[in-house]
Formats: C-alpha cells, sequence, structure tokens
C-alpha cells in the first residue's frame, strides 16, 4: 500500500490544486477532555510558510478548544488539530499545532486568502480571529 503521507511545505501539483479549489473542510480540534469536536469550515493552506488558516468567531468552541490546549503545559506551544476535506473518493488532510492570532493585520491576511479561495468576501465580524496551524504533517490521496 503506498504511503498517503508527504510533506506539507512539498505538495505534489495535484494535492496543492485539490487545496485552491473551493471547497469546504472540517477541522478537529480536541475538548478538553480529550474527545474529538469536528465542524465545518473554511480554511486555507499555505505550503511555502508551512500554514492553514481558518478564521473564526473568538468565543466559538473551536476557538475555546484551541487556546485551552495551546496554554497547556504539556501543550507543546499548540493544540493538535486536523484540517481535512473530501470530494469523492479523493481526500487530504494537513495536521499540525494551532494557536489563535488576534492581530488584525494577520486577520486581514487571512480573510484575503479566504476570499481568494472562496470567491466570497467573509461577513463582518468584529470578534473575529485567526487560527494559525503551523503544519507537521500532510496526508491524502490526490
Amino acid at each position: 500500500m503506498a504511503s498517503h503521507r508527504r510533506d506539507p511545505r512539498a505538495p505534489s501539483a495535484p494535492y496543492l490544486a485539490f487545496w485552491r479549489e473551493r471547497r469546504l473542510c472540517t477541522l478537529t480540534t480536541l475538548r478538553p477532555d480529550g474527545t474529538p469536536h469536528v465542524v465545518p469550515v473554511g480554511a486555507t493552506y499555505d505550503p511555502e510558510a508551512g500554514l492553514a488558516r481558518v478564521i473564526a468567531s473568538g468565543d466559538s468552541a473551536k476557538v475555546r478548544h484551541v487556546r485551552a490546549w495551546a496554554e497547556r503545559e504539556d501543550g507543546g506551544g499548540g493544540a493538535a488539530v486536523a484540517v481535512c476535506q473530501f470530494q469523492g473518493r479523493l481526500w487530504a488532510t494537513l495536521e499540525g499545532l494551532a494557536v489563535v492570532r488576534t492581530e488584525p493585520e494577520l486577520i486581514a491576511d487571512a480573510e484575503r486568502r479566504y476570499e481568494e479561495r472562496y470567491g466570497r468576501t467573509p461577513r463582518p465580524n468584529p470578534r473575529r480571529v485567526l487560527i494559525e496551524i503551523s503544519l507537521t504533517t500532510a496526508l491524502g490521496n490526490t
């Protein structure tokens, strides 16, 4: 069986193309008790920077989960998360350590990237934050 694991900073052309197409994703975070919390999100992939980005409301459960795990002594500097998308039999997952960023310039950049991928401007949200994922692994069959 071929390995589905790849370097998130050096994706193949088909893998990158799959991440550039307009499609919804799921974000998996961990609740305080370690059980998974999976929600639909829009996500962008930046292999050059080794990052995935998800914009979110600062009071959402996913943001609370990331903050809680990232602040733990054993958190390793971030919360373990996964972003996944699929189309038919094709799938791609990005894994990494997430932190919540509140800097206006980073949020604006993430909004621009979202608009580029999804073809629409995110609705205004004064509580918006950025979940920034430092990628450790890329998986998929594209």
